[in-house]
């Protein structure tokens, strides 16, 4: 029995009940078509999200393991890291740093990792999990307004924040070992957060070797790479372009210059990792996205993608 088959046993097993089919969100103002907002079988905060995270210091993480995946969070003089076990069964932590709020953000259905500013003109939101998915990827919605956020597009879709943008920050998706390597200070997300999981149980176990997803998809995703080939994307103004990993292993090159409408960049790759990164000309961190395939061209169906042979030098 594959894991699709799995996971739709749990959700008829436990349906959302009569009513709840959108778990009690006002989605009169949506800025997407309703039947495209998908009840993914949890109930609003059924997957809890961290709102008091507790740390630890690098040295005493014995529960990491070098190749675990830790998202990578760097603000002022403070740097965090967020391992991927854990954040499958929060999906978002909330957090303020040197003043300024912030939240972590991890789809386990699309592989994407995105950290957002938490202040929104002059409110600082706390966010939680709404339970409900828009194109397979994480809806989540603050607490003071209810209002719904997609994930990768970094908007809201309904409530009083409709149309706003959340700020994208910098965030790495790599190994313990690179991360605690570079940043020996870092505090890492404990796995002591006051609830009872088994955190190196993998929920979505064979979920990313499976080319099958749980939910339809807005757009057919061309078959040239894996369903879940990780991407790097990123975005300059309308233009959209995706770095397969595959791509970026078979050239070889560990940073190599790339230019999108009109912007050049310096792309770089880790292979020890698994990660990739970009950065300006003068060494400024851009904001990239990184995301299974399907995910990023199915929010950039337009999107650019470069091969191995496109830099050589």
């Amino acid at each position: 029995m594959n894991v699709k088959h799995l996971f739709f046993i749990a959700f008829l097993l436990c349906p959302p009940a009569f009513g709840q089919a959108y778990n009690d969100f006002d989605l009169s103002n949506s800025l997407i078509d309703k039947k495209h907002i998908i009840h993914g079988g949890p109930p609003r905060d059924g997957i809890p999200a961290i709102s008091d995270p507790k740390y630890v210091a690098a040295d005493e993480a014995s529960f990491m393991k070098p190749d675990d995946v830790v998202l990578g969070f760097k603000t002022g003089n403070s740097a965090f890291a967020y391992p991927r076990h854990i954040l499958n069964w929060h999906e978002l932590v909330n957090d303020k740093s040197e003043g300024k709020g912030f939240v972590i953000t991890y789809c386990p259905l699309c592989g994407s990792g995105m950290a957002f500013s938490s202040e929104v003109g002059s409110e600082s939101l706390e966010f939680g999990v709404s339970g409900l998915l828009y194109n397979n990827d994480l809806l989540f919605y603050d607490r003071q307004t209810e209002s719904l956020w997609s994930q990768i597009e970094r908007r809201s879709v309904s409530g009083d924040f409709a149309g706003d943008i959340l700020e994208q920050l910098y965030l790495e998706h790599t190994s313990w070992q690179s991360w605690k390597e570079r940043y020996p200070n870092t505090k890492v997300l404990s796995e002591d957060q006051g609830f009872r999981r088994n955190y190196r149980h993998d929920p979505y176990t064979g979920y990313e070797t499976s080319s099958q997803l749980f939910f339809k998809s807005l757009y057919k995703t061309p078959k040239e790479f894996h369903t879940k080939e990780n991407v790097l994307g990123l975005t300059i103004g309308e233009t959209a372009k995706a770095y397969p990993f595959s791509e970026l292993r078979k050239q070889g090159l560990s940073r190599f210059e790339d230019e999108l409408a009109g912007f050049r960049f310096n792309v770089i790759w880790d292979a020890d990792a698994n990660a990739a990164t970009v950065e300006s000309i003068d060494g400024k961190a851009l904001t990239p996205t990184v995301a299974f395939w399907f995910a990023w061209y199915n929010f950039h169906p337009e999107t650019k993608v470069f091969r191995a042979s496109d830099s050589k030098s």
